[in-house]
């Protein structure tokens, strides 16, 4: 009986010690950091993005102070001359920049919701371009868990945006 119970008990240890001796004999974890919000600020992607954008939107954006400009114009006018104007050609005026103004409150409103949605779909494909980079990295790294951040503190042994950053930079921009 005495023999049976050491067996059981030398068993159950075995089962107890053999997963942990499977641990030990592989790789420590990798662990890194990916300060998000910077790389997505940094990334040559989101460079590129921006100056496509201001681009884009210049021409229409110059279009919009001129009509902005041409409204302090007759606004001006009207505050100098309106009470010397006739009855008129003072309502005229009146009219003409009523009419301005709600003009150039529409075209910023149009212009804001197009460069929202165009910001929009840039920050999408770069997101995924970036993100795309660092699971890459981490994957030829070896790393076995990158966390997303910004974080309250990663050490510069787990902190890996610079090196992704440099990568990024080196590999440069897509063509859109």
């Amino acid at each position: 009986m005495k023999g049976g119970w050491n067996m059981r008990f030398l068993l159950a240890a075995l089962l107890l010690v053999s997963p942990l001796a499977a641990r030990a004999q592989e790789p420590p974890l990798r662990i890194g950091y990916v300060d998000m919000q910077r790389l997505l600020e940094e990334a040559p992607q989101s460079r590129a993005a921006r100056s496509r954008l201001e681009a884009e939107f210049a021409e229409r954006d110059r279009l919009l102070q001129a009509e902005q400009a041409r409204l302090a114009e007759l606004s001006e006018r009207e505050r100098r001359e309106g009470p010397l104007l006739p009855a008129e050609e003072a309502e005229r005026l009146r009219r003409e920049i009523s009419a301005l103004e709600r003009s150039l409150r529409r075209s910023r409103e149009q212009l804001q919701a197009e460069l929202i949605e165009r910001a929009d779909a840039e920050y999408q494909r770069y997101f995924r371009e970036i993100t795309e980079a660092v699971i890459a990295f981490a994957r030829e790294e070896g790393y076995d868990l990158v966390l997303p951040g910004p974080a309250v503190y990663a050490g510069p042994r787990v902190d890996l945006t610079d090196r992704i950053l440099m990568r990024l930079r080196r590999e440069g921009v897509p063509n859109p």
